[in-house]
């Protein structure tokens, strides 16, 4: 980043609430918490806000979703695995979660810290820096299958829309229909805590 001659370089970090200083253009693995993750995944909502309930649905939320998703597509997930899926979007903790069309506005930059941020959270939970072909096929599945879920039940999109959109889930409704209940902030944080912590233990 450039400033002017004297001026001191826009501040590119966020202090969490763990006391942690997350630096988003050099971020390091010992700076990430679950704890912080989960405290601004559940405060981040999913489609701008544009939901039906009383509650946002988090990206806490639809990251525990994509986890679910992911496990009946491919049944016998290892921990790695499982755990790649409940923190795929885990650096919209810091950056927020920007609709699909925003994202393609903006183009590159946004991808790379995006990245960078991931990285370091993969780490940090001795993670593959750089997961497997096959792991982020099946993600990119679950998300879109999570995607036309929410669309549908959440945010006002027709079936067929949806289907246009997203395409047809490979699973069946049921699968996750009790997901898709909107929650509290502090009820999407314990649950997102609680499975990180159950699939850890694995």
């Amino acid at each position: 980043m450039t400033s002017k001659k004297g001026e001191a370089p826009p501040r590119a970090w966020q202090r969490m609430l763990s006391g942690r200083r997350l630096d988003l253009l050099d971020p390091s693995p010992l700076d990430v918490e679950i704890e912080d993750i989960a405290h601004g995944l559940a405060r981040v909502a999913r489609w701008n806000g544009q939901t039906r309930g009383p509650h946002i649905f988090s990206v806490a939320q639809h990251s525990l979703l994509v986890e679910e998703i992911a496990s009946a597509l491919e049944p016998g997930l290892d921990r790695p695995r499982r755990l790649f899926m409940l923190l795929h979007d885990a650096p919209e903790y810091v950056i927020g979660d920007m609709i699909s069309p925003f994202k393609a506005v903006i183009g590159d930059t946004y991808k790379s810290v995006e990245k960078r941020i991931l990285t370091a959270i993969l780490l940090r939970f001795s993670l593959p820096a750089e997961p497997e072909p096959a792991l982020l096929r099946l993600a990119k599945r679950a998300d879109r299958a999570a995607a036309f879920f929410e669309a549908v039940a959440l945010a006002g999109f027709t079936r067929a829309e949806a289907e246009r959109i997203f395409g047809r889930p490979a699973v069946a409704p049921e699968t996750c229909k009790d997901a898709l209940a909107p929650l509290s902030i502090g009820a999407a944080q314990e649950r997102f805590l609680a499975r990180f912590h159950a699939i850890d233990r694995d």
